[in-house]
């Protein structure tokens, strides 16, 4: 592992892990010796974090030399609470990770005070259901949509008719009780909404359709203005 890529490993490892942190749970966590963790939170202190402790005692980074200084006010800071809690509660597994990351990240920036306020946040989020799992690959359903690519997709609606088409990934959407894909069909030339738990296969085509995204993006909110004095859209296949 290169050392910069360490180094970092270890700064994420004293963000998130309880503090005081050991030197060897900060091993444990990133996968090198103690006699490491030694060298590189002299490294992360020459770089200029601040990192109180010492051998024996365990770590608190204190002041982090990674991010710059910020001050949110109260309501900010529960604005930023109440967001990534939803993110935790609606999304994959890996979107709620970084969403445990981000959080992390944010916090130790902050004064001792402000930490304070974002660990006893006054709003929250209760969901009892969260919407349908999906079956396929979310982080591969992002990469189509950052990267422009055209995907191949199975799908089923709610009469159990299944298709195959061709479509271009533009965004998704949580809802309260589904997640969906907001695509060009190109089967059929027309916008759709998928939901993502009846797409059952997911293919990359390596087609790209950059840079079209940001221009179907606008037609498809200029067509959905469009369609709101009328009967609401349905969903692909409902």
């Amino acid at each position: 592992m290169a050392r910069s890529d360490r180094l970092l490993r270890l700064l994420q490892a004293l963000r998130t892990l309880p503090s005081p942190v050991t030197a060897t749970r900060l091993a444990e966590e990133t996968e090198v010796s103690v006699r490491t963790i030694y060298r590189d939170i002299d490294s992360l202190r020459a770089a200029g974090a601040t990192i109180d402790g010492a051998t024996g005692f365990g770590y608190h980074l204190v002041e982090d030399m990674a991010l710059p200084p910020q001050m949110f006010s109260r309501i900010e800071i529960e604005a930023l609470v109440l967001g990534l809690e939803e993110v935790k509660h609606v999304g994959d597994p890996e979107l709620a990770r970084a969403a445990e990351a981000v959080f992390s990240k944010i916090t130790a920036m902050l004064p001792e005070r402000l930490q304070l306020q974002a660990a006893h946040a006054v709003n929250g989020i209760y969901r009892p259901t969260a919407p349908a799992a999906p079956s396929i690959d979310m982080a591969a359903l992002r990469s189509a949509c950052w990267q422009e690519e055209a995907v191949t997709i199975r799908y089923t609606d709610e009469k159990g008719r299944t298709s195959e088409r061709e479509i271009w990934p533009l965004s998704i959407t949580y809802l309260d009780k589904a997640l969906i894909l907001i695509a060009k069909c190109c089967s059929r030339n027309a916008f759709r909404r998928f939901r993502v738990d009846r797409i059952g296969e997911l293919r990359p085509t390596g087609r790209s359709f950059r840079p079209h995204r940001v221009a179907l993006l606008r037609a498809f909110v200029a067509e959905a203005k469009a369609e709101q004095p009328r009967q609401p859209s349905t969903l692909e296949g409902n």
